[in-house]
């Protein structure tokens, strides 16, 4: 399973670091089976997150058929007052200190991510896994348009609002579309990923070695739809 993790101007540095050291072990774990990589639309380069200016840097760009899982962070920075503008068009000028997330998540989409993210979405061979914002990526690019996704919580309303079926769960499973909600459910998507794709065995190694124990039951859309409680 290789797995390309997004990187873009403005991600949440959490959202990439968590899912990909999960993963990371568990290549080690299960001898290789799992390798991961970070990449970017625009190819290997530096780039900057949302937080403080740290910076990570893409080995190579994000190719749709050369994976069999992409994962897409969120954007770190100002929640924003309710009904506060942005000061400039998304896209538009040179990044500034201090950005909203809406102004970050609206640049990603006047990039060749969402493109590339379409590619990915009509590969039935590739499964597309988010993090917090990253499944607002998707979603305001019509992406999700009648799946099943999670994200922040702030950001359920909207989520919603695209047309997708807004989950309030920590990881949502909607078969090639794996998504999770707040930052540190970055963890618990990851593992959750061993799971699913290499069984408990390898997953649980990993949890044990973090020291981390997931969280929640993981939303499918199976069973009965329970009574109102």
């Amino acid at each position: 399973m290789h797995t390309q993790i997004v990187l873009f101007d403005g991600f949440d540095p959490l959202d990439v670091v968590a899912p990909y050291e999960v993963l990371h072990a568990g290549g080690t774990a299960s001898g290789g089976a799992v390798t991961v990589e970070l990449v970017s639309a625009e190819g290997p380069r530096e780039v900057i997150s949302g937080t403080g200016g740290l910076a990570l840097r893409a080995t190579a760009t994000l190719a749709p058929e050369r994976a069999d899982m992409i994962l897409v962070p969120g954007a770190s920075g100002r929640v924003g007052e309710p009904g506060e503008l942005p000061e400039e068009e998304a896209g538009a000028g040179e990044r500034k200190q201090d950005e909203t997330v809406p102004v970050l998540l609206g640049r990603v989409l006047t990039t060749e991510l969402p493109a590339l993210l379409g590619r990915a979405m009509d590969d039935p061979g590739v499964t597309v896994a988010t993090v917090c914002g990253g499944s607002l990526v998707l979603a305001l690019a019509g992406l999700l348009e009648g799946r099943h996704a999670t994200t922040h919580h702030l950001g359920l309303d909207l989520l919603d609002a695209t047309g997708a079926h807004a989950i309030r769960a920590r990881v949502v499973d909607d078969g090639d579309l794996v998504t999770g909600a707040g930052v540190t459910s970055g963890l618990d998507l990851g593992l959750y990923l061993l799971e699913r794709e290499l069984g408990p065995r390898v997953a649980h190694a990993v949890e044990e070695l973090f020291a981390h124990e997931r969280r929640g039951t993981v939303w499918r859309a199976r069973g009965p739809v329970p009574a109102a409680l």
